[in-house]
């Protein structure tokens, strides 16, 4: 997390062509051996950033979505959704907006999916449609949205993205429904806007914590979270660490900085041990964790 929080910074800053390792080690505070253990390379995070970026965007307009609710008021609910949350977050709006559009092959096949995606939940339409629509109308209604949403981005200052809702959706509807139903959409009150999310998101997780993130400290905060009670070396086998000593000597340290606690009885220093997460450790555990809806 603590890697994908500083690529999503250097490349709003700098630029897609301008974003190297380099600067993103150095934003993250961590190696280049534990960046090449998580990454092939640049591109391969910067698809793992914007792949979580649509995770939690999905995850917020997914409820709207899915309610009981008329095709266009569905519509209207996830489009407000996503406006909210890009708006919210504003560089991971520029990051799937503005700079996906300068990525690897592998990103701009990434979002051509995506936009398929929306065109196939869009083209339901049609199943309320009073005269049905030229086949390509739903990507050509997508299309046109992203390159209106993108527009604002690059305005600057943009104006709040949350103002498009009524024209966009004037537009989606238009040739599924026709000009009145357009027209009413421009009219309809704005919905109440969600209480604001927590805004340090993307901070890091280590800042108020005297360890250096590796990917052996997070998968073994991740083993010790999810199966409470592991001993030393079940530990060492659910992280991947095949040297047990190096397994024991990273537990005794986060034991020692207060993330985790041995609660096996006695206290010897060969004793088994029954490692589980402190408070702490349950905070930084959830902090590194993927977003999952």
């Amino acid at each position: 997390m603590r890697i994908l929080a500083a690529i999503i910074q250097v490349v709003c800053e700098r630029g897609m062509r301008d974003a190297t390792v380099e600067q993103v080690v150095t934003s993250a505070s961590v190696s280049r051996r534990t960046f090449y253990e998580l990454f092939a390379d640049r591109d391969d995070c910067l698809l793992e950033a914007i792949e979580q970026s649509l995770a939690s965007a999905g995850h917020h307009a997914g409820a709207a979505w899915e309610a009981p609710d008329r095709w266009a008021d569905r519509v209207r609910g996830a489009l407000w959704a996503l406006l909210e949350f890009f708006e919210e977050e504003s560089k991971l709006a520029d990051l799937c907006f503005v700079h996906a559009l300068q990525g690897s092959s592998a990103t701009v096949a990434r979002r051509l999916e995506i936009c398929r995606q929306l065109a196939r939940l869009i083209d339901q339409g049609r199943s309320v449609a009073s005269h049905q629509p030229p086949p390509l109308t739903a990507e050509g209604t997508v299309g046109g949205a992203l390159a209106v949403v993108h527009a604002r981005l690059l305005e600057r200052p943009s104006a709040p993205l949350t103002e498009l809702l009524n024209p966009l959706m004037s537009f989606i509807v238009m040739p599924y429904l026709g000009p009145g139903a357009a027209g009413a959409e421009l009219s309809r009150p704005l919905p109440v806007r969600s209480a604001p999310r927590r805004r340090d998101k993307h901070a890091d997780p280590l800042d108020e914590v005297p360890i250096r993130l590796t990917y052996r400290t997070m998968r073994v905060l991740v083993a010790v979270g999810a199966h409470p009670g592991l001993k030393n070396s079940d530990v060492s086998g659910r992280s991947g660490i095949s040297d047990e000593g190096q397994a024991s000597k990273l537990l005794a340290r986060l034991a020692r900085v207060g993330l985790i606690e041995n609660t096996a009885a006695g206290t010897t220093r060969n004793a088994t041990k029954a490692w589980r997460l402190t408070r702490a450790g349950e905070r930084l555990e959830r902090s590194i964790r993927p977003e999952v809806p």
